[in-house]
């Protein structure tokens, strides 16, 4: 079973990057009852839900991307470095551990391990609009675009890993950005979450 929806959430993750939502769709109605995946525009409503999924001594923890700076305005810092041993095997309890949810881990963190249940903050640095998919960077004060085909392939992988880690499911959290900051646009970010929905993800 585990085996089975590995394969199958790797191809649905393959076609969500790649940009294509009737496939992603199409493969993620044959096994989304086997392995929940939801997306929110709130950050408690995000960990209320993972939190009700874990049994036992499932783990739980949340990713995000590397360059996911303006996550900063929603209480994520991806810049703050965490301590593998005490964020992948702390308990519950302890404010460090993963699933405190409180510190963050990125792709390089993540990278060849997984957890049972991951929520994913999605920022602003790869947006998928009516045009198509676009590649950020967050540098100084602002977004960049990532023109060089090589950096933009290195931010889909990053996002391939983050949306790879969970073993039982997952839950997407896209901000609903504010438009009072020129960094953090609605428009950066109401595109992408449509367009997840359009994969047969579910709000929750």
């Amino acid at each position: 079973m585990r085996s089975f929806r590995a394969e199958k959430l790797s191809s649905f993750i393959h076609y969500l990057i790649d940009g294509d939502s009737v496939l992603a769709w199409k493969l993620f109605t044959t096994f989304s009852h086997l392995y929940p995946i939801k997306v929110t525009r709130d950050l408690d409503t995000a960990k209320k839900w993972i939190k009700s999924q874990s049994r036992a001594n499932e783990s739980i923890g949340m990713l995000a991307s590397s360059n996911a700076i303006r996550l900063k305005a929603e209480g994520i810092f991806v810049k703050n470095k965490i301590e593998p041993k005490d964020w992948f095997l702390g308990p519950p309890e302890d404010i460090r551990s993963s699933h405190f949810l409180e510190d963050i881990a990125t792709e390089f963190d993540v990278q060849g391990l997984e957890l049972d249940w991951c929520l994913v903050a999605w920022d602003g640095d790869f947006r998928f609009k009516p045009t198509g998919k676009e590649h950020w960077r967050f540098r100084g004060s602002k977004w960049e675009k990532r023109q060089q085909e090589q950096t933009q392939i290195y931010l889909e992988n990053a996002y391939r890993v983050l949306l790879t880690r969970a073993r039982q499911g997952m839950v997407i959290f896209v901000p609903s950005g504010d438009d009072s900051d020129k960094t953090r646009l609605s428009e950066f970010y109401d595109d992408t979450f449509d367009f997840l929905q359009r994969c047969g993800i579910t709000v929750v």
